[in-house]
C-alpha cells in the first residue's frame, strides 16, 4: 500500500508527519515493513532527519531527441506531431528545446528518415538509505532541470519493481496541486492531506480536495498546528463529508524539536497520541474495514 502525504501548499507539515509517522509505525508489530520515500524531488528534506547507511545509488536519465541534419529530409512532421512545442522547424533546420521535451518519443518514432534518435540526459539521482527500522528512498532533481514528473515516475517504478508492493510506503509528496503532485497521487492507494486551521490553509485544502476528487483518489485530512486560527477547516470537512483522522497540536516544543532535526513523538505525548489515531486508521485501511 502506498500512502501519499500531500497538501495544497508548502509548509503545512508534510515532512513532519511523513518522517514521524514512518518511524512510529515501523516500531509496531502488526504493521508490514515500512518505506519512506521523499519524492518532493525539487527540494527533498526528509533526509535531514535520517541517520543511516546508504545502500544503493543510481543516476536517473530522461531521453531527448537529437537532430541528425544529414538524415533529415525537412518534411516538418516532427514539428507538427510534438504536443509540447519542443521541436521547431526553421527553414532547413530543426531546433530541439530539451526544456520542453516530455520524452514521449512521438517525433523519434514517427520520423520517416530516423533523423531524431533519442539520447539520454541526466536529470537527477535516487538513493536508498537503511535507517533504524525502515528503508528510506530519496530522489533529487539536478539543478537546472525544469521537469520533476519524469524523475518522480521513475522513482515510483523503482519502488514498485524492487519491493513488489509488499511494504507500506509513505511518500513525502511535492506541495501544491500541479503535475508533480498528481503523478504521486495517481500512483498511490490513499492520500493524507495535511492542512492548518487558517484561511490560507482552508483555501489550499479546498484546491487539494478538488484535485483528489478529479483524479478519483481516496483521501482524508490531518490538521497540523491545531489550536491556532479558527474552525473553518473543520466546518469545511464536515460539510463535504471529509474525515479528519488527526489533529497535530500547535506547540512551541514541537517547533524546537523539529528545528533540531529530531523526531517529535518520543518527546511530545500529545503528538504521539495523534500518530496513534493515524496508525489505527491506516491499519483498518490495510485490512479493508474502512
Amino acid at each position: 500500500m502506498k500512502i501519499a502525504v500531500a497538501s495544497g501548499k508548502g509548509g503545512t507539515g508534510k515532512t513532519t508527519l511523513s518522517i514521524n509517522l514512518t518511524n512510529y509505525i515501523s516500531g509496531m508489530e502488526d504493521f508490514p515493513a515500512a518505506i519512506l520515500a521523499d519524492l518532493d524531488v525539487e527540494e527533498p528534506n526528509s533526509g535531514l532527519f535520517i541517520d543511516g547507511e546508504t545502500i544503493f545509488k543510481e543516476e536517473k536519465y530522461k531521453y531527448i531527441p537529437e537532430w541528425d541534419s544529414e538524415k533529415c529530409t525537412n518534411c516538418g512532421l516532427c514539428d507538427r506531431v510534438c504536443n509540447f512545442n519542443a521541436l521547431l522547424k526553421m527553414g532547413k533546420t530543426v531546433m530541439v528545446l530539451p526544456e520542453l521535451c516530455h520524452s514521449c518519443y512521438a517525433c523519434s518514432e514517427l520520423c520517416p528518415a530516423a533523423a531524431l534518435p533519442m539520447k539520454p540526459q541526466r536529470m537527477g539521482g535516487l538513493k536508498e538509505i537503511q535507517a533504524p527500522g525502515f528503508r528510506f528512498i530519496e530522489s533529487r532533481l539536478d539543478i537546472g532541470q525544469e521537469q520533476a514528473v519524469p524523475l518522480i515516475a521513475q522513482s515510483i517504478e523503482h519502488i514498485e519493481k524492487k519491493y513488489e508492493n509488499k511494504e507500506l510506503v509513505v511518500i513525502d509528496s511535492p506541495p501544491g496541486t500541479s503535475c508533480p503532485v498528481i503523478e504521486v497521487a495517481k500512483n498511490s492507494d490513499f492520500i493524507i492531506l495535511v492542512t492548518e486551521p487558517t484561511p490560507f490553509g482552508l483555501h489550499d485544502l479546498s484546491l487539494a480536495v478538488d484535485t483528489m476528487r478529479e483524479i478519483n483518489r481516496d483521501f482524508a485530512v490531518v490538521i497540523n498546528r491545531w489550536g491556532i486560527g479558527n474552525d473553518e477547516v473543520v466546518k469545511y470537512c464536515d460539510d463535504n463529508n471529509i474525515e479528519i483522522i488527526a489533529r497535530l497540536p500547535n506547540m512551541r516544543r514541537i517547533a524546537e524539536i523539529y528545528s533540531e532535526g529530531k523526531l517529535i513523538y518520543p518527546e511530545v505525548p500529545e503528538f504521539k497520541a495523534e500518530l496513534y489515531k493515524i496508525a489505527v486508521f491506516l491499519k483498518k485501511k490495510l485490512e479493508g474495514t474502512v
